[in-house]
């Protein structure tokens, strides 16, 4: 008998400390803090929301190298930073994808795409998937978009950046632009979140 309850308890235990990592997983919902982060950039420097001055807060958007649906959106995050930064909101861009399953993601391939493209925002590696896993994106691109309030970041819109990724003059619903618009005129995000469209992220094995 006493066996058995040792290994009921055991059980729950088991189960409680498997429902906890389940929900410590999940990622930011709308209205939660973003932790702060500290990564590497492509230009030699570290970005951290903490480190970011005269703005109102970030968007940090995951992405990589090698997606399609990145290639098809960077000419659009370029044109977004170069009209949100000088507002205070600029693009953080984070690289997650583990470069032993996904090469062409490497810290090294990340330095050639950033200055092939010109990227004006900053380029970040996210080595050790720890910021992902945080933030729970499960696709590139997908955008966290963060609302600076006294020393925190609050999580405003999760998503896509629009719903065209094959052509730029066909959208119809800029969520991101949209979302970002709506916090500067202080006004309600009409669509706070979306279904971000795009590539599975390369997970360490």
């Amino acid at each position: 008998m006493k066996n058995f309850r040792t290994t009921a308890l055991s059980l729950v235990s088991l189960l409680l400390t498997s429902t906890l990592a389940l929900a410590q997983n999940k990622g930011y919902e709308i209205g939660d803090t973003a932790m702060n982060f500290e990564l590497q950039t492509v230009g030699g420097s570290q970005v951290s929301l903490n480190g970011l001055s005269n703005n109102q807060g970030a968007i940090v958007i995951f992405s990589c190298n090698t997606c399609p649906y990145v290639k098809a959106y960077e000419d659009r995050m370029i044109e977004l930073h170069q009209r949100y930064a000088p507002k205070g909101y600029p693009i953080i861009a984070i690289n997650s994808n583990d470069s032993a399953v996904s090469p062409g993601d490497s810290f090294d391939a990340m330095k050639k795409r950033a200055q092939d493209k010109n990227f004006p925002f900053a380029y970040a590696y996210d080595e050790t998937q720890e910021v992902i896993k945080t933030y729970g994106a499960t696709r590139t691109p997908q955008v966290y978009l963060l609302e600076k309030e006294d020393d925190q970041y609050l999580v405003r819109y999760i998503g896509a950046i629009d719903n065209n990724y094959q052509d730029a003059a066909s959208v119809s619903e800029p969520y991101l632009a949209n979302a970002v618009d709506a916090l500067l005129e202080g006004s309600e995000i009409n669509r706070q979140t979306t279904k971000a469209i795009g590539c599975s992220i390369k997970w360490s094995r």
